[in-house]
């Protein structure tokens, strides 16, 4: 596992690391913009903002679904990423205040087809709402990305390539 990977790297580094498995919380959808204003956090979700206010930075590991990020990491993020954590609505801004400032982030995406086809092709739309429209818009800043495309038809050899690269990534923090 990728995530994995890169934590191992990390820590074999001397970096701190709180891992947030997003498939295994309880993470309601949020139905409406009074809900995304006003609503409260699970309490479930509690320890995972506290992980990403204390984060330097952040790593995003996910599976392409439909083009994009899956289902429950959108429902994480609505949920986690609100105004007043996330975004403030000071200053004057029609944008809100970028509360998240002064982290980085990596998004690491697995997917079947060729990475090529999704970056050129298709123009990566779903990792760039996620780059672009989510993390830089609350804050995080350089987001960079790892494509890793044919996942089922890569070998044991190009596997463990891939492996260390993403280790190797987590040791620089990048």
């Amino acid at each position: 596992m990728l995530a994995d990977a890169y934590k191992h790297g990390a820590e074999q580094a001397g970096h701190a690391v709180c891992t947030v498995n997003v498939t295994t919380l309880d993470c309601p959808l949020l139905r409406s913009k009074d809900a995304w204003d006003t609503g409260e956090v699970p309490a479930t979700l509690s320890a995972a903002q506290q992980c990403l206010k204390w984060a330097d930075h952040v790593v995003v590991v996910f599976p392409l679904w439909l083009g994009g990020m899956p289902g429950v990491l959108r429902a994480f993020l609505e949920q986690v990423l609100r105004p007043g954590f996330a975004i403030g609505r000071t200053g004057g801004s029609a944008f809100g205040t970028k509360l998240l400032r002064g982290r980085s982030a990596r998004v690491i995406v697995t997917m079947g087809m060729p990475a090529l086809v999704y970056r050129w092709y298709f123009r990566a739309h779903g990792l760039k709402v996620l780059e672009r429209n989510i993390l830089a818009f609350v804050g995080l800043q350089p987001v960079r990305s790892t494509v890793v495309g044919s996942v089922e038809d890569l070998s044991d050899r190009r596997r463990q390539r891939v492996r260390e690269a993403v280790e190797a990534l987590g040791r620089a923090a990048r």
